[in-house]
């Protein structure tokens, strides 16, 4: 069924033959002047394009939004507040994100794309050595963002779904790429491995439950940096 028209008339069928659209209404037979079939195609399409650009819109900020507010206030933050943070109907957010499951997991997986785009970016701007530590000080930084995401996904999928063997294949290759530019450049010992790096990365952030863990884990972090240099500079 084709939409209502500016006069009013709810159309149940057109025809598109010829130069003017003919439309139908109950045994009543109307004429749009200069409303060709073309122009008729190119509104609809004009509009699903404009509707599917709102949409996106729509759904990257109920992203934006629900990221801060599990940051802040964990996995059970009240939908109803993040819908109207983003400035929409608790309707729409449903419609992007059928439970609360469904969103936590999209929040999870723009995470991990948002740290793995950082690499790209530091990789492009800096010195390979301090790429790889910036990015070690953020990725500290993207843990505190998930805190609470990854327990409360493992006790609705399993720890060897897609959703976490994806991530970790993701932020594995993103270490290696940092690590292996440092190594090149002689920022970073040439015997420096990625797989452990990411393991005590990994290891500097599991107590992100205990108060003022964040600022330790950076300094911490920065003492695995030093440890990556340390035959360098004493070569």
């Amino acid at each position: 069924m084709l939409p209502t028209l500016a006069a009013g008339l709810r159309v149940t069928y057109a025809d598109l033959s010829g130069s003017t659209l003919r439309y139908y209404n109950g045994g009543t037979l109307r004429f749009v002047k200069g409303l060709t079939g073309d122009t008729f195609r190119n509104q609809r399409i004009g509009l699903t394009r404009a509707q599917r650009a709102d949409a996106a819109r729509n759904r990257e900020r109920l992203l934006e939004v629900a990221a801060d507010a599990f940051a802040r206030e964990g996995v059970d933050a009240p939908l109803e507040k993040i819908a109207r943070a983003a400035d929409v109907g608790v309707g729409t957010l449903y419609r992007h994100f059928p439970t609360r499951d469904a969103l936590v997991e999209a929040v999870y997986r723009r995470n991990v794309d948002a740290i793995v785009a950082e690499a790209d970016e530091l990789l492009a701007n800096k010195p390979a050595g301090e790429a790889l530590s910036e990015w070690m000080q953020r990725f500290v930084a993207y843990v505190a963002t998930k805190r609470g995401l990854a327990a409360h996904l493992k006790s609705v999928v399993t720890a060897d779904s897609d959703l976490f063997t994806h991530s970790f294949e993701r932020l594995s290759m993103t270490i290696e790429r940092l690590v292996t530019a440092a190594v090149r450049s002689g920022d970073v010992r040439p015997d420096a491995d990625p797989g452990d790096v990411l393991r005590a990365l990994s290891g500097i952030c599991s107590v992100s439950d205990q108060p003022g863990w964040e600022a330790q884990a950076c300094r911490i972090s920065g003492l695995l940096m030093d440890g990556l240099r340390y035959r360098v500079e004493s070569s």
